[in-house]
């Protein structure tokens, strides 16, 4: 046999083991995919049924909330200046934000020039002592002032320089004690400017932080719920998992060209941690009674209206059903039927609060739990 026709033998022989491994990779993918097409029902059938979480509807108290957004401000604040304006400060004892109580010496002014002034006070009242026993000697009475008439002895100080020396000396004390600059009540240092061998007029803010005054403002149809004494919890944005109960102390009985109301209440910095001029939010509550209570999760919007899935017990399906939202807090809706829709929900209904995003009308649903 030739070399022509071995070759076109192999090549014939090729051919025909790559048509066969061809038609069996075909006939391969063909048959997976008749399987997985005979399974795809079963399996969509599977996906359908929704497991939720459901809640029973009945009437309950619904906390209405108020939500504001306001600024802290001190209940005390002072304005301190420099002891002896003009003088130069001696020592500086505090530093910014640190805490001082009532009656701590802040800064010590210069004393030289007191100090010496007071040594000549208390010299000319010696030298008035001397002057008085004089003139009491020469009128008839004892050096020791004994058995003096109390108007003869009035004009003898006066005559003698006794009383302006007693008066000198007292000034000349309280000039010194000035020197030093006190605490008028506890708090903390603020916006300190002065330094040590400086001149100067402002020395610091002090700032009582116990408690704070939350400035705030609502809407005039938002009045009729806020009075004095209304409970309200406030929270720094800085972290609003911290929230301080407070009052409200003051509502201003008049109304801006926003329509709003300023409002005033008094929380206490039982944390510690709130500043004067901090950003808060303010969440002013009023109970409602008799009212359908469900989590904000349950309700979904369609076509423009709030609906609820109503779950059907008898045939394990979600029920669309249109509601009204009557009031809203963080975490909760109080809802009513829809009256557009001529709806209803009544208690004992069991509303789904979970998987339904995507729920349809009529939809096959499995209850996981339910709150009662």
């Amino acid at each position: 046999m030739s070399k022509k026709y071995i070759k076109i033998a192999i090549s014939s022989i090729a051919g025909l083991l790559l048509t066969g491994v061809v038609v069996y990779v075909v006939f391969s993918l063909t048959h997976k995919q008749e399987k997985e097409e005979k399974e795809l029902p079963t399996a969509a059938m599977e996906q359908t049924i929704v497991e939720v979480d459901t809640v029973v509807l009945r009437k309950q108290v619904f906390q209405k909330q108020i939500l504001c957004n306001g600024k802290l401000v001190a209940i005390r604040r002072a304005e301190l200046m420099c002891p002896k304006t003009g003088e130069l400060l001696r020592s500086v004892n505090v530093k910014n934000g640190q805490r001082v109580s009532r009656g701590m010496v802040l800064a010590v002014a210069d004393t030289r020039d007191m100090s010496a002034a007071l040594e000549r006070a208390k010299h000319d009242l010696e030298k008035a002592k001397v002057d008085l026993q004089d003139k009491l000697i020469g009128l008839g009475y004892e050096a020791d002032a004994k058995n003096v008439p109390a108007d003869v002895m009035k004009r003898a100080e006066m005559t003698s320089g006794y009383y302006s020396a007693k008066f000198a000396i007292r000034a000349a004390e309280t000039s010194l004690s000035d020197c030093r600059l006190i605490a008028p009540f506890g708090g903390k240092i603020a916006d300190l400017v002065a330094r040590p061998h400086q001149r100067g007029d402002k020395f610091c803010t002090l700032i009582d932080d116990s408690f704070f005054d939350v400035e705030f403002k609502i809407l005039e149809s938002e009045l009729a719920s806020v009075n004095k004494g209304t409970a309200v919890k406030v929270s720094p944005y800085i972290d609003e998992n911290m929230v301080l109960n407070g009052t409200v102390t003051e509502i201003n009985p008049t109304i801006d060209e926003k329509g709003l109301v300023s409002v005033k209440a008094r929380v206490r910095n039982i944390s510690g941690k709130l500043l004067d001029g901090m950003n808060v939010k303010i969440v002013i509550e009023n109970s409602v009674r008799d009212m359908f209570v469900v989590p904000k999760e349950a309700v979904v919007e369609r076509d423009g209206y709030h609906v609820v899935f109503v779950y059907d017990k008898k045939t394990s399906r979600a029920v669309w059903t249109y509601v009204d939202i009557q009031y809203s807090n963080l975490s909760s809706y109080a809802i009513t039927g829809c009256e557009k829709k001529e709806t209803t929900v009544n208690a004992g209904d069991i509303v789904i609060t979970s998987g339904n995003l995507n729920l349809a009308d009529d939809t096959e649903v499995k209850v996981s739990s339910t709150d009662n």
